[in-house]
């Protein structure tokens, strides 16, 4: 069920008290973002098919969520094709550390990576790269430690590899005492087996939750900010029919546009101060 992350008034108040209160969501929605982020969200170093995925990816109130602010250290694994960097790096800028740790193997994807940053100085000149990758790439820690450590859409990535283990632990010890460790990912019906998430790339929130215990992390609050009840996750091209990948191009193109982006969990959890 996904519940609404607006001012509470008289018609929401009750969906919205029951979320604080039973999934420690809290009531947060873009007009309660920063003004320096929305200012960060309408720039023109973002395109406009980036921007028209804010209504399934919700970054206002995915980093709000997890606690980031101006002057916070946040390390991202693997940005990908640097959607969130666009937000995350301009918003850090002035007062705290963007660390983009990308895939240690990546060579073209490393390249494009450092040519956006260098192409605008004045928005990304304190950006970080840092290498992540299993064995010899583990240490991303920045100097003094880092307050957030962010995942989007990556765990389903680490499963045949084995790698899911070894990066939670990195995620770990990269972190401050009292640091969160942000998750989101496609989420898969409770009981999914792991060779099905293998091949869909929906992930349980049981089995996620589990292995960042495993690796010392407490969960500290779910939201269902990214929730997409429209998903029903059975697609033969498993999340990757559904946008922005639609896998199977034109066939029941209409279909996967209706339904969106995939269901995602968003999960916040805390490196214990001791």
């Amino acid at each position: 069920m996904s519940f609404p992350f607006r001012k509470p008034n008289s018609r929401n108040f009750l969906a919205t008290l029951f979320c604080t209160v039973a999934l420690g969501c809290g009531a947060l929605s873009a007009h309660a973002a920063d003004p320096a982020l929305q200012k960060i969200m309408a720039g023109d170093q973002r395109s406009d098919a980036n921007r028209a995925r804010d209504v399934y990816r919700h970054p206002a109130e995915t980093l709000e969520f997890f606690g980031v602010k101006p002057g916070s250290t946040v390390v991202e694994i693997y940005p990908g094709g640097a959607w969130y960097t666009e937000l995350l790096a301009p918003y850090l800028n002035e007062k705290g550390q963007y660390v983009a740790a990308y895939p240690a193997q990546s060579t073209t994807g490393i390249k494009n990576l450092r040519e956006k940053l260098a192409a605008k100085p004045a928005i990304y000149s304190k950006a970080k790269l840092t290498p992540l990758g299993s064995p010899a790439a583990l240490d991303i820690r920045p100097e003094g430690g880092a307050d957030f450590v962010l995942t989007f859409r990556n765990v389903h990535n680490w499963l045949d590899d084995d790698d899911v283990d070894v990066f939670f632990k990195s995620f770990f010890d990269a972190l401050k005492p009292g640091g969160v460790l942000g998750v989101v990912e496609h989420r898969a019906r409770p009981g999914t087996k792991l060779s099905k998430s293998i091949e869909s790339g929906y992930m349980t929130e049981d089995f996620v939750i589990k292995h960042a215990q495993m690796a010392g992390f407490k969960l500290d609050a779910k939201s269902e900010i990214n929730a997409n009840p429209k998903d029903t996750k059975d697609y033969k091209e498993g999340v990757w029919a559904l946008p922005p990948t639609l896998a199977l191009k034109d066939v029941d193109r209409a279909k996967y546009l209706a339904i969106g982006e995939s269901d995602r969990m968003t999960l916040r959890f805390i490196k214990p101060a001791k």
